[in-house]
């Protein structure tokens, strides 16, 4: 693939996983407190609409994993761009803690899932050169975009109310998924016209796992389970940010530029891990993301306003910014790209369902305990021990196909 249709790419890829941010819990976090207010709901309630939003939301990512299989991203990109500006303007109107969890189940299945699932997936497929830059440039965008998302909205709800905000969230998503869909690529080829197609592109499919012989590998999950607790721990983290960092002493504003020092250290860490993701075992970013979310964890009964609350956000930053750039590649790496598509599906919805864990598992522990620091010190030993199975996972083999 040529420079140009490359940076072309990546860069659209790059600005569509920035539009998940109406569905990704950093652009969430921020309307938490105004919807405990306004709909006058708990914060385990409004947990618990979010937990059933996220667990239906992510039984969906298989099929769209396969439909990107069949009919290639541009088409399924510019279907969950209706659909997902459809649902945020509908959220501008609820009431009710019901509609709300529809609305939830609607942003997390179209924007945490599969607008960044159909993103990630084209660039995989697509590019053959440098793919691991690839994908940890395209990463490094939406992490950017994503991690600034919160302190832009808190501005706009304040300026001019949620329902207002929603609407133009909606309108964000239309005016720029749908374009940026079209340069996409479209449907692959299916098997059965394998007899027109390239002796490289026989041996790529031929080299390709399929879903069921993937699952039965330990790397695979391994790798889901990295995605699976960095997703629960780090959406509790977020969804509860502005409350748990206030108990630590900073304001409201404060609270929502700690995505600040985290997307420092998430845009970096992406980078360099899709810099080096192609000659070093995905083994050690798991690792090192693992141990790195623990840290941070362990980190919160010491932190408060100034520099601690800093170095809280930029560890937390580069433990979800090692696995943004190392996902996709590594699954890419072990398994081919023949059927991408339908792998990281399953592996997306398993890192969907424990994002809806997080925020009621937390909320849960402050009402047990009355405050965030004890329950979320407790939760580091889930990355923990993730990162003692990565170091004897074995790397997946299988005889060749004849």
């Amino acid at each position: 693939m040529r420079w140009l249709p490359w940076a072309t790419l990546v860069a659209a890829a790059g600005v569509l996983s920035v539009m998940t941010a109406p569905g990704q819990t950093a652009g969430l976090s921020v309307f938490t407190d105004p919807l405990i207010s306004q709909l006058d709901i708990s914060r385990t309630g409004i947990s618990a609409s979010y937990f059933v939003g996220t667990i239906i939301g992510a039984a969906a990512q298989p099929f769209v994993g396969r439909a990107l299989d069949r009919f290639g991203a541009r088409s399924v990109t510019i279907a969950i761009g209706v659909l997902f500006a459809g649902v945020l303007f509908t959220l501008s109107f609820v009431g009710n803690i019901g509609e709300l969890t529809a609305g939830f189940i609607g942003v997390r299945m179209l924007g945490q899932g599969a607008l960044s699932l159909a993103a990630t997936t084209a660039v995989a497929r697509t590019i053959t050169r440098h793919r691991g830059l690839a994908l940890g440039v395209t990463s490094a965008i939406g992490s950017a975009g994503i991690s600034l998302a919160p302190v832009g909205l808190e501005r706009l709800i304040s300026a001019v109310g949620i329902e207002a905000a929603w609407r133009w969230e909606a309108l964000a998503v239309a005016a720029v998924v749908i374009p940026l869909a079209l340069i996409l690529p479209g449907r692959s080829r299916p098997a059965h016209q394998f007899e027109e197609l390239s002796t490289a592109q026989i041996v790529i499919h031929r080299e390709s796992w399929m879903l069921r012989e993937a699952v039965r590998t330990g790397m695979f999950w391994v790798i889901a389970a990295s995605l699976a607790v960095s997703g629960m721990l780090s959406t509790a983290l977020a969804f509860h940010q502005i409350a748990l960092l206030r108990e630590r002493g900073l304001t409201p504003f404060e609270a929502a530029a700690n995505f600040l020092p985290q997307t420092v250290t998430g845009i970096a860490a992406t980078l360099l891990v899709g810099v080096f993701i192609d000659r070093v075992s995905p083994k050690l970013f798991v690792v090192f993301s693992m141990l790195t979310l623990a840290g941070s964890l362990l980190l919160l009964p010491v932190v408060s306003a100034g520099w601690t609350a800093v170095l809280y956000g930029l560890a937390l930053g580069a433990a979800s910014g090692s696995l943004r750039g190392m996902e996709a590649a590594a699954y890419v790496r072990y398994y081919g790209t023949a059927h991408i598509g339908s792998i990281r599906g399953f592996a997306t919805a398993i890192g969907l369902a424990s994002t809806a864990l997080g925020p009621i598992a937390l909320s849960v522990g402050v009402d047990i305990t009355g405050s965030f620091t004890g329950p979320a010190v407790t939760f580091a030993i889930l990355p923990l021990a993730v990162a003692i199975l990565a170091v004897f996972v074995r790397t997946p083999r299988r005889h060749a196909v004849n």
